[in-house]
């Protein structure tokens, strides 16, 4: 049932950081700035040069952290974790990072993704042996390391990582070192920094412009990244695949203000906005934009169509989530309470509203009819990507097509169930063409699965979380 006022959520953002001072200080400030990537709760792991400390709690990293217990947090290195339940369940025992204590030393792990063969993995290990504490995918890589073969550390992570199908970006810390790992397509963000002699590692290039820290590069599909005290060093644990970086990143789940592959974020979307433009002329008197994600797309089309772009919808930042009201007559009023329409910019007038996705169409029907009903003549949605029409199995809360609008109807029957005068999407052609035409672009090619159904890894009907058999299907640009 399309129900929920909510549209897509990541999973998770990370932050980790080596040989600093304020390690708990700088991890707190980089968290913050990977807020939107998890609400549900964070975590820090702090090295103190003898052990590893953590603090982790339910809720929103100002919640979570008071200026006292960041303070009781000495050392020089750390990683920490923003958090939003996809697999899983939201208890306590799963909010990241997790720490791990053995003879052979301590392991803190924090996981960005999601496992495609979590389910058939932890049968594997749990007939050998292996007792799980959570049911979160990141515990998994803990226990293929600690009954690796291998004869060293470095090899039984690449090891580990090898038995490993799906989306994933990992911290992995211990005693001696801190590594970062990205799957082989490279489905999600993750970046170097250097603050002064520090190194850190983020989701997103956010964090480093929070704390002062300059951007080195990004991590490679395949890649392993290992930072101690000597120094910081690559290995590749897997072959490179053609990358595949989620299109949603720049579309809506990222910052605006990020670089994801080189390319700002802001811009990327401006430019789908102008591309959106060129599919989709309207003849209208003023563009509004979805708060937040959306705006920049607005933009972009009013830049391209010539159209006025007028604030038509204010977001009121006071109030809570509205998915967690308890019934949906709670969450219905949540939406008039989140969003308010500007009866003096659009009464009387032809309105383009550009959105960056439909999800569910809860949220696109009750926006396009609180315009209506403080005059508008006409709305026109204009989205700024193509139809969600399938599942998303990569850490991101669509892994059924009951949760998408778009799945079996065409764009006249959302139009109509949304009250829309007219409703028309971006092409792939012209999100691919959009997300490529700037010079500064690094992106090599990019997921499009939840477009298209086809999906850059094998994905297995025999996992907990797969509804149906896909074959592995390559669709990279």
């Amino acid at each position: 049932m399309l129900t929920e006022i909510k549209g897509l959520n990541e999973e998770c953002g990370l932050f980790g950081i080596w040989n600093h001072d304020n390690a708990a200080h700088i991890t707190y400030y980089g968290l913050q700035s990977l807020q939107h990537r998890g609400q549900e709760g964070a975590g820090i792991v702090i090295n103190d040069g003898n052990k590893l400390i953590v603090k982790k709690g339910e809720g929103l990293v100002t919640e979570v952290f008071s200026k006292q217990v960041i303070d009781e947090m000495p050392g020089h290195k750390g990683i920490g974790h923003v958090r939003y339940t996809v697999n899983g369940d939201r208890s306590f025992e799963n909010i990241q990072p997790l720490l791990f204590h053995s003879h052979t030393g301590n392991l803190a792990l924090a996981l960005n993704g999601s496992i495609i063969n979590a389910g058939r993995m932890r049968a594997l290990l749990e007939a050998q042996g292996s007792i799980f504490q959570t049911t979160s995918d990141t515990e998994l890589l803990a226990h293929l390391i600690k009954r690796s073969k291998h004869p060293n550390f470095i090899s039984k992570v690449k090891a580990a990582l090898n038995s490993l199908i799906g989306a994933y970006a990992f911290l992995i810390m211990t005693d001696n070192e801190l590594m970062a790992a990205l799957d082989p397509n490279g489905i999600h963000p993750l970046s170097i920094g250097k603050l002064g002699e520090s190194y850190v590692i983020a989701s997103e290039t956010c964090a480093f412009d929070i704390i002062g820290a300059e951007f080195i590069r990004d991590v490679e599909p395949g890649e392993l990244i290992i930072i101690n005290d000597e120094g910081i060093h690559s290995e590749m644990f897997a072959p490179k695949e053609k990358m595949a970086l989620c299109a949603m990143e720049y579309v809506y789940f990222a910052r605006p203000d990020s670089n994801l592959r080189s390319l700002n974020v802001h811009t990327a979307r401006k430019n789908l906005g102008k591309q959106l433009a060129i599919e989709a002329p309207i003849e209208a008197d003023v563009i509004t934009g979805v708060p937040d994600s959306s705006i920049s797309a607005a933009i972009g089309y009013a830049e391209q169509s010539g159209i006025p772009y007028e604030l038509g919808l204010i977001k009121n930042r006071y109030v809570g989530r509205t998915f967690i009201q308890p019934t949906q007559q709670l969450r219905e009023q949540g939406v008039k309470m989140k969003l308010s329409a500007v009866r003096g910019v659009v009464d009387g007038k032809r309105v383009i509203m550009v959105d960056d996705s439909i999800v569910r169409g809860t949220t696109s029907k009750r926006i396009v009819k609180l315009l209506k009903d403080v005059g508008a003549k006409e709305v026109h949605v204009v989205i700024s990507s193509p139809p969600i029409e399938h599942p998303c199995f990569y850490g991101v809360d669509t892994t059924s097509k009951d949760d998408l609008i778009a799945s079996g109807r065409t764009v006249e029957e959302i139009r109509e169930i949304i009250g829309a005068n007219s409703l028309t999407f971006l092409s792939e052609e012209g999100m691919l063409k959009a997300l490529k035409q700037d010079d500064s672009s690094k992106l090599e090619g990019a997921c499009l699965a939840c477009f298209t159904g086809e999906y850059p890894t094998e994905i297995n009907i025999d996992e907990p979380t797969v509804a149906t058999t896909i074959n592995k299907v390559y669709r990279i640009y």
